[in-house]
């Protein structure tokens, strides 16, 4: 199970009772979906810094809670569906358990990382891995920009040599 906060901004012309209905709808997907409430927090209403559907201030909740990952894109679902939350905000704030194995990332596989470390031959011939440039590419590079250049003295040349000469 992660902790999680979920912010939540509510029209800010819904009367006290719909707020609360509102709210204690989002907090039973919570729960149904096997998460548990920890914090629910008014923040009451505050101005917008931007219009959001014309409304230049919202209810603000904040609400903490425990629940597995897999149902929070569920939850997300309900939320962007309703027609009384301008916006929505979930926020990982820490790990409560042990991850699965489809909640981490994907890594470089054993065998490569075990290649790139075992030999050593790379760490000898004095080139830094990190400067992204390659032996084969610095010639390359320095014949286009003098061949830019000798272009460029080209045109300056024709364009001397074809001025009209005063007297």
């Amino acid at each position: 199970m992660r902790r999680y906060e979920l912010m939540l901004l509510f029209r800010p012309d819904l009367e006290d009772d719909k707020l609360q209905s509102a709210v204690e709808k989002v907090t039973r997907a919570i729960v149904n979906a096997g998460g548990a409430l920890t914090k629910v927090s008014p923040w009451g209403k505050r101005r917008l810094a931007y219009d959001i559907q014309h409304f230049r201030e919202a209810s603000y909740f904040l609400l903490h809670f425990d629940i597995a990952p897999s149902q929070i894109r569920e939850i997300e679902r309900g939320l962007l569906i309703s027609e009384e939350i301008l916006r929505h905000l979930v926020t990982v704030l820490e790990d409560r358990g042990e991850m699965s194995e489809e909640d981490l990332p994907a890594a470089v596989p054993a065998a490569r990382r075990d290649d790139d470390e075992g030999d050593g031959a790379d760490e000898g011939d004095g080139a830094d891995e990190g400067d992204g440039a390659d032996e084969g590419d610095q010639p390359q590079d320095r014949t286009d920009s003098d061949e830019d250049s000798e272009a460029h003295d080209t045109v300056e040349d024709e364009s001397e040599s074809s001025a009209p000469v005063e007297a």
